[in-house]
């Protein structure tokens, strides 16, 4: 239950045994200040300035109300006060946040840390996973290319295109935080913030404005706090069936060209659960390569009669996916009529915001506008429910500029996070408004607060075709468990990644090693999903050679038999939050070697996965925990330590606890 414990020196804010706040005049807990912030957005990538005019740090403090469930703090004084309304029940509080006395729009709190902790979360990150001692910027963004400043591949982003990114940026950033000491934390904001898990002895956790609310809750086990974190945040429902039962096999380019590459992958053996078809709308060719005509209604000179297509592939079960974003093509009739009708986004002169993306100008549908929002809604359930697609990637939603004007008169520095959590929840009533929820999946890249009640699926966006740590194949796995400790336990990737670069400068292009590698890895996840890239002539495609295409179409077959299993995990996610991809630690949290493991995770209980996220490499270090532990590809059994083990192209390393009652469909699969 909550304490507070107060005297002359001292004042502690105790949740049971967990100390929260250890606030003194000499080491202050909160802090107030003004400061101007500058964004600058190219291409959904931002450079974010801050003049800070000052910073109070407020030493004194009262308590003003004091009851075995509720407290009413007020730190500061005369000229800067903020009062904290703290409300618990059981193992949660929430601390209500208001400023009492001066105009505010800067808040640093003081979090108790422990030297030894360690932290995890704050959305999908893809370089780091356990964020102790690192300064973790939290802005809905491109994630960039390369994401490392001492790489090429993102020096030539920045010098060409702004577009390099760094090791925190993020399409998912997310206010919530789990610690090792059995809690997790959320922030109630959309503004910018940025949690500093640098100190030893506290966290400090910064917000542009006065925050609504911070809500920590404890629990026995790190199982038993991802748990409540979701019931919190808001748990995404099963997927179908048809999603998982073989492969999402991404196509494009017509019917013509789509249809024979089908039949030849079903000869092969390929099990195709569905088609993904995310140029149904058309293309347009770019500087950056093949990019979609974003109009949303089907081409029909791509696809002449997609509805029957749809149709016929369906009665040979295989389902047919599109692709839908917030943007309107300004040379498309959608454009027309939502300009006409004013549902676009505009700048503060009253004219429409035309964003660059990539290398030609887009507008962007003002959600906040419930005609607008409605509008869209509509078209989605018209011409893409109504012409029988099963589901469709819902892209972007980082783009939106901080000094447009919104129809709701909201604050675009404060609804930019928000904007794509709504995104997320006008597909999602799409669908269940036709009826069609646990039938239909959309899948989304972006993501605040609130994504995780609205999304259905996620998928890590736009991945160089490369090895690269920060943005290549390694990138997926931290990716994914980071999300599974923010509250989202459902994603996948672009096998073989997205992002092709080729100039006078650089050259990155998908090989097959890495695309038989990712493969193999996107075997043992929840959806498996290739995607051409945006280069497609120039990468190494599932059908490339006899090779990959046979590999492929074993690692398919291999994600269909996992079904009854993968099944279980996902209607566990729904009905618990236990993420399908999972840290280790999360079952093993007395073990330190899963501390700072970013690349090995746990399939749900029974599959431990270590994918080769190297180049070149047939021979890959695993750690297996306590238990007894068998190699899936080989039958030989382990028990807890380091082993050295054989790699091969085709093969990755995975093990099955031997006690598992999937056991047995576990060693089917070596038979495949």
């Amino acid at each position: 239950m909550l304490r507070v414990l107060n005297d002359n020196n001292k004042l502690q804010v105790l949740l049971g045994k967990l100390l929260i706040l250890d606030h003194s005049v000499k080491n202050p807990s909160v802090f107030v200040g003004r400061g101007n912030e500058t964004y600058s957005m190219y291409h959904g990538n931002f450079e974010i300035g801050d003049e800070l005019e000052e910073r109070i740090a407020l030493r004194r403090w009262q308590v003003k109300e004091l009851l075995p469930e509720k407290a009413k703090l007020i730190f500061g004084n005369e000229d800067a006060a903020v009062e904290f309304a703290l409300e618990a029940e059981d193992d949660k509080v929430k601390i209500a946040i208001r400023s009492c006395r001066g105009s505010w729009n800067r808040f640093w709190i003081r979090l108790h840390a422990a030297s030894n902790e360690r932290i995890y979360g704050c959305g999908e990150q893809f370089s780091e996973l356990d964020l102790r001692g690192k300064k973790v910027p939290l802005w809905v963004s491109e994630q960039g290319v390369g994401r490392n400043k001492k790489e090429l591949a993102t020096f030539v982003a920045d010098k060409f295109e702004k577009a390099g990114g760094n090791w925190y940026t993020t399409y998912f950033p997310q206010p919530t935080f789990i610690s090792t000491r059995r809690y997790f934390c959320h922030v109630n904001d959309s503004h910018y913030m940025k949690f500093d898990f640098s100190h030893s002895s506290y966290h400090e956790l910064e917000c542009w404005n006065i925050p609504e609310s911070i809500f920590i809750e404890t629990g026995s086990s790190l199982m038993e706090v991802v748990t409540k974190q979701s019931e919190y945040l808001g748990r995404q429902p099963g997927l179908p069936k048809w999603i998982v039962d073989g492969v999402v096999l991404g196509l494009q380019g017509g019917t013509d060209i789509i249809m024979p590459k089908i039949e030849r992958a079903l000869e092969k053996g390929l099990k195709i659960g569905a088609i993904w078809i995310q140029d149904w709308e058309g293309k347009r060719i770019t500087t950056f390569g093949k990019q979609l005509m974003w109009d949303w209604k089907y081409d029909s000179e791509l696809y002449p009669d997609l509805p029957k297509l749809v149709s016929d592939l369906r009665e040979r079960g295989i389902r047919v996916m599109g692709y839908i974003n917030p943007f309107l093509a300004l040379e498309g009739d959608l454009y027309k009529e939502a300009s006409e009708k004013g549902y676009l986004i505009r700048k503060k002169d009253g004219s429409e915001y035309h964003v660059v993306v990539t290398t030609f100008p887009a507008a962007i549908v003002d959600i906040t506008n419930p005609d607008a929002y409605n509008w869209l809604k509509e078209v989605i359930k018209t011409n893409m429910i109504g012409i029988g697609l099963s589901g469709w990637m819902a892209d972007y939603g980082e783009y939106l500029p901080t000094d447009a004007l919104l129809h709701s008169g909201e604050d675009a520095k404060a609804y930019h996070n928000k904007f794509p959590v709504f995104w997320a929840k006008l597909n999602r009533e799409a669908i269940e408004e036709m009826g069609k929820l646990g039938e239909i999946v959309f899948f989304t890249r972006a993501g605040y607060t609130g994504t995780s009640a609205y999304s259905t699926l996620m998928w890590a966006g736009d991945q160089m075709v490369d090895w690269s740590l920060d943005d290549g194949l390694p990138s997926i796995i931290p990716a994914a468990l980071s999300l599974g400790y923010s509250g989202f336990g459902l994603t996948h990737s672009d096998i073989g990644g997205y992002t092709t670069i080729k100039n006078d400068v650089i050259s990155v292009i998908r090989s097959k090693e890495l695309f038989i590698r990712w493969s193999s890895l996107a075997a043992f996840t929840p959806v498996m999903r290739n995607h051409e890239g945006n280069l497609p002539e120039e990468n190494w495609q599932f059908d490339s050679d006899e090779e990959t295409l046979l590999h492929f179409a074993k690692m398919s077959r291999i994600h269909s038999k996992l079904t009854p299993y993968l099944m279980r995990l996902i209607r566990e996610n729904s009905e618990k939050g236990i993420p399908v991809m999972r840290h280790p630690l999360i079952h093993f949290e007395d073990d330190p070697n899963f501390f700072d493991m970013k690349y090995q995770y746990m399939l749900g209980e029974d599959l431990m996965i270590a994918p080769v996220i190297t180049k070149g490499e047939r021979v890959h270090e695993v750690y297996l925990p306590e238990g007894e532990w068998v190699n899936l590809w080989t039958g030989e059994e382990y028990k807890k330590g380091i082993y050295a083990v054989d790699s091969p192209l085709e093969k990755i390393p995975v093990f099955f606890r031997k006690n598992s009652t999937y056991s047995e469909l576990f060693r089917e699969i070596a038979r495949l």
